[in-house]
């Protein structure tokens, strides 16, 4: 899979971590920034990696800030992400399995580099189940387009 990544100056650091990690697995990471740990607004690089995966340049995304929170609010404001911030691997599995996420938000504040390494892990090798959460998915989708 093609991953874009991009976290602000409080994230750069996790961010640098697991471009290797993810590549490691045996995918490509396109990074979107920022480039160091000097002080950044955060909208500026989480939106184009968001709508890189939008547009089909990428198949996932993984955000990431200080919270994870903030980045994860902006992706969501791309029409065609389901960004979701996770804590925790059974978290990401289920993200996966019952909402299809497309993107994924860790809060390097929050979450050290082993734990965000666990939780990339699950994210990426887990499948969406179908099924009945597809109709929750699509529904998803009509809210974002102002039908539900």
């Amino acid at each position: 899979m093609k991953i874009s990544i991009a976290s602000d100056h409080g994230a750069y650091a996790l961010k640098e971590h697991l471009k290797p990690f993810i590549e490691s697995l045996g995918h490509e990471v396109i990074d979107f920034g920022t480039h160091s740990t000097e002080s950044c607004d955060y909208p500026q690089f989480i939106a184009p990696a968001a709508r890189a995966l939008a547009n089909g340049e990428v198949d996932r995304a993984i955000v990431l800030c200080t919270t994870g929170i903030g980045a994860s609010i902006v992706a969501n404001k791309v029409e065609g992400v389901r960004c979701a911030l996770v804590h925790d691997s059974w978290s990401a599995v289920m993200t996966r399995r019952h909402n299809n996420t497309n993107a994924l938000a860790i809060g390097a504040g929050v979450t050290g580099p082993s734990l965000a390494e666990e939780i990339v892990r699950a994210w990426l090798s887990t499948d969406f189940d179908g099924g009945r959460h597809e109709r929750r998915v699509d529904q998803i989708a009509a809210v974002e387009r102002g039908e539900l």
